[in-house]
C-alpha cells in the first residue's frame, strides 16, 4: 500500500500492528491477552516473560495494544525496548526504513532468531 506525501514522492506504508522490530503485534499474546480482558492469558504470558527474561513480570504488566498502535503498552515496549526507541529517534514508523536493516546489532535481538520479523520490514 502506498500513499503520496507533500513532495509527492511514493511512500510505503506497513500494516500497524507489525512493531518497529518487524514483530506482528497481531499475533501477540499481551495484546490478545489486552483486547480479550483475558487474564488467565495476561498470567501465562507474565510467566513466560519472566523466565525468558529473567526478571518480575506480573499479569497487571500485559497491558498492550500493540508497539505501533495507540493504547496501552508493556513497561518494555513502552520505555524500555532499544529498538523502539531506536526508530522513534530516526523518526522511522519501523525499522524497515533503516538503510542498516538486515545489518544492524540492535535488531538483531529479534532478527537473528525470528525470519518472520525480518521478512515482515522487509516485505512491501
Amino acid at each position: 500500500m502506498t500513499t503520496q506525501d507533500e513532495n509527492s514522492k511514493e511512500k510505503f506504508t506497513m500494516n500497524n500492528f507489525i512493531a518497529c522490530c518487524g514483530l506482528d503485534c497481531e499475533k501477540c499474546e499481551a495484546r490478545l491477552a489486552t483486547i480479550n480482558n483475558d487474564n488467565t492469558l495476561r498470567e501465562k504470558v507474565a510467566k513466560e516473560w519472566s523466565e525468558l527474561n529473567k526478571v518480575e513480570i506480573t499479569p497487571q504488566m500485559i497491558n498492550c495494544t500493540g508497539c505501533r498502535i495507540e493504547g496501552p503498552k508493556t513497561p518494555f515496549c513502552q520505555s524500555l525496548c532499544p529498538i523502539r526507541k531506536c526508530a522513534q529517534s530516526k523518526g522511522f514508523a519501523t525499522c524497515g526504513e533503516c538503510k542498516k536493516v538486515e545489518h544492524c546489532e540492535t535488531l538483531s535481538m529479534i532478527t537473528s532468531h525470528n525470519d518472520h520479523a525480518l521478512n515482515n520490514l522487509k516485505s512491501k
